[in-house]
């Protein structure tokens, strides 16, 4: 809120702003503001996808992968409208980076001026920060290690041991098999609970959780790049049914199959 004062209503009740407040709400959040008398404001829409993306760098250490981000983001910011009280000081501090942020957004050159923009909000949120409510929410490293399963952003820097390099190997290989664990740690002459360790250790995620990581990136490339039904494309990549596919994969992705595949662009090349 720039200038006057108004009465900011949504889904979640109702809340006057002045001038000194800003109203923070996630997406999907309906709501309105009734003015009282002249008001002026700046909004800034954040895209869903870049606000996950820089949560994700800044919890990195308890974070693998983008989509653990979409779950703890939903924890930790799980007040959906806030009015954070930043004050007149404040409010005056950001008030410059404000309008250069306006002034590029009106010349519309994104691309060109992507740097400056994104240096603008940087100055901005890290302004709004300390206003905003979070909740604390904490992960072992075995809760990470089978999270999921997707590449980690992060594992322990020591040299990778042989089974462990092996074992991978093997899932790469034949995905679309259906391996077991005993069957898998025969196969590097270890038993199920040392593998788990040793794969653990060197690639931050239990066999199964790998092995599913690369059965939806496999699923994933076969939506994109093929025709072939859904139940097929799950088949390919290893499961047996297509309800089991289609959970692993929505849960892995936050898409449904389906909708994966209509994301496609137009036009796109497409093998029968």
């Amino acid at each position: 809120m720039r200038e006057g004062t108004a009465v900011v209503f949504s889904e979640f009740g109702w809340q006057p702003v002045s001038v000194g407040d800003v109203v923070l709400l996630g997406p999907n959040v309906l709501s309105c503001t009734e003015p009282e008398g002249h008001t002026a404001v700046t909004v800034i829409y954040v895209d869903t996808d870049y606000a996950l993306d820089q949560f994700f760098w800044q919890h990195s250490p308890i974070l693998h992968d983008r989509l653990d981000a979409l779950g703890l983001a939903e924890r930790v910011y799980s007040e959906p409208a806030q009015v954070l009280r930043i004050g007149r000081n404040r409010a005056d501090m950001i008030a410059p980076w404000l309008d250069a942020m306006v002034a590029v957004s009106t010349e519309g050159k994104f691309r060109l001026k992507f740097n400056r923009l994104q240096a603008l909000w940087f100055n901005v949120i890290d302004v709004l920060a300390p206003f905003i409510h979070v909740s604390s929410v904490r992960l072992t490293p075995l809760q990470r290690a089978r999270a999921r399963p997707v590449l980690p952003r992060s594992r322990r820097f020591v040299p990778l041991r042989r089974e462990a390099l092996l074992a991978r190997e093997a899932l790469h290989e034949d995905l679309a098999h259906t391996w077991t664990l005993h069957e898998l740690a025969a196969t590097v002459w270890l038993s199920p609970q040392q593998l788990v360790r040793v794969f653990t250790t060197a690639f931050g995620k239990t066999p199964k959780a790998y092995l599913t990581m690369l059965r939806v990136q496999e699923m994933a490339r076969l939506l994109r790049e093929t025709n072939i039904p859904v139940a097929e494309a799950g088949r390919r990549a290893g499961w047996r049914s297509r309800s089991r596919a289609t959970e692993a994969f929505t849960e892995h992705t936050g898409v449904s199959p389906s909708r994966y595949r209509a994301m496609r662009p137009v036009g796109a090349d497409r093998l029968p």
